[in-house]
């Protein structure tokens, strides 16, 4: 039996929420000139290591469900002129934190793959000349397998990439027409057994329940298929349907989409097929197998999460770099421009493209700390937080406590010994726990502009 799956309480609370990849969220960043702040924030914590985030912005072609920041283009010249202004970027931070070290690097996109070998060889150098890495950092990449050609990844194992993030979204040729990524089984599992071969230390597949022509039937061959490619993590994400938004999703035909009631169909049986073949389900949309790294962290309690989603690099700061980017620097979130000729422009000017963020206050600290750990751990430790911000738990979270009151009397969360803890049925719940906490949440009526829970 699905221990985690509780059909009457998902029911009663899909209401809309923050992902909470950071508290407080995007929504509460204010422009400003930010470039003081950064330089203030660089000095709370000088002896943490640091994360790097580079975001390539570049798409071979368009994948219509896609809400990423991108620009589709086949001129190669196009990431060239990227390049110019980001090593601009990468030689002014990497002056300011030379004294720390680098211990994780990801490149996220669009599609970082779209980059030529050369590019990524000469990014990675830039990198490596500008920042102290750490001899064992973790390197890890997304790749779009229509996009690496499986002799390639020597060259990406050899600049030092040692983890990397597969686009999969479906395995069915329909599903994959629909949404206008098609792409081959078998290149996906040359890919993943070349990984293996050069001993890559993780791969992670990413799917998405919710798009045109799936339903349960179907969306389980793509779970078996994904089990049998063997990954060590798996992320299945809903798909939110933002046409407003992202434009691209127009061209979806919105009558192939899957009724509500079969969306969750998919999710509880990604949940029961994953976990049945031995699946640690860490959270949200992560799965791991029990010997990796985030399922032990969670495991130690000492799983952090972070703008890319769960990691075990809890003690970084986090330097974003390139177009849309942000970093999370001491007591300050800091977002880069998100146009692509406006981030360059003024990085081309000053080196610089810092545009908008928000520097936390006490309280923030306190509330972030808590959503972290639930969000991570699915466990508070109530002395802990006290004795680290000297309050009174009870008193100060008053308020907070009487909305946590109907998640204790539906039996999904307990409190127990100084300890909240989420009971397995209320994991899947976890983003509307970690509402009640939510300072801001509670001041404006934002919850229209999140997607929904599940």
């Amino acid at each position: 039996m699905n221990k985690i799956w509780d059909q009457e309480m998902i029911e009663k609370y899909n209401y809309s929420g923050p992902r909470y990849t950071s508290y407080p969220t995007a929504l509460e960043f204010k422009e400003s000139e930010f470039d003081v702040v950064l330089e203030k924030a660089s000095q709370c914590y000088p002896d943490h290591p640091l994360s790097i985030y580079v975001h390539i912005p570049f798409c071979h072609k368009l994948c219509y469900y896609c809400a990423c920041s991108k620009l589709v283009t086949q001129n190669q010249n196009k990431a060239d002129i990227y390049l110019d202004s980001l090593e601009k970027e990468i030689i002014l931070r990497g002056a300011a934190f030379k004294s720390r070290t680098v211990t994780q690097l990801h490149w996220g996109g669009g599609t970082p793959t779209f980059l030529t070998p050369q590019q990524r060889k000469r990014l990675v150098m830039l990198l490596r000349e500008n920042f102290n890495f750490s001899p064992d950092i973790e390197m890890s990449i997304e790749v779009d397998p229509r996009s690496l050609e499986v002799e390639e990844l020597p060259e990406l194992r050899a600049l030092g990439f040692n983890r990397m993030s597969l686009g999969v979204q479906d395995f069915n040729s329909c599903v994959q027409k629909a949404i206008n990524r098609e792409q081959s089984m078998q290149q996906i599992k040359d890919l993943l057994q070349a990984a293996k071969d050069l001993e890559f230390t993780s791969t992670n597949l990413d799917l998405i329940y919710g798009l045109p022509l799936q339903n349960v039937d179907n969306f389980a061959y793509t779970l078996e298929q994904a089990i049998a490619l063997d990954a060590a993590r798996l992320s299945v994400f809903n798909y939110a349907h933002l046409p407003q938004m992202f434009p691209s999703q127009k061209k979806l035909n919105e009558s192939d989409f899957p009724m509500a009631a079969d969306k969750l169909a998919m999710l509880e049986k990604t949940i029961t097929m994953l976990t049945d073949a031995g699946y640690e389900f860490i959270g949200m949309d992560h799965f791991a197998k029990p010997d990796d790294e985030l399922a032990i962290a969670q495991k130690n309690g000492v799983l952090h999460r972070n703008f890319q989603g769960y990691t075990t690099h809890a003690e970084c700061d986090l330097i974003g770099l390139g177009v849309t980017s942000i970093s999370m620097i001491g007591h300050a979130y800091i977002q880069n421009k998100k146009n692509l000729k406006e981030y360059e422009d003024a990085v081309n000017a000053s080196g610089s493209a810092l545009w908008k963020g928000v520097e936390l206050n006490v309280d923030d600290l306190i509330r972030r700390k808590i959503i972290k750990d639930l969000m991570c751990n699915f466990t508070l430790d109530i002395k802990a937080i006290e004795n680290s911000f000297n309050i009174d738990f009870f008193d100060y979270f008053a308020e907070d406590m009487q909305l946590l009151q109907t998640f204790i009397d539906d039996h999904l969360v307990d409190i127990k010994q100084n300890l909240i803890v989420v009971a397995p049925q209320g994991r899947m719940l976890i983003r509307n726990i970690c509402m009640c906490f939510d300072f801001y949440l509670r001041q404006r009526n934002r919850q229209r502009q999140f997607s929904r829970i599940i």
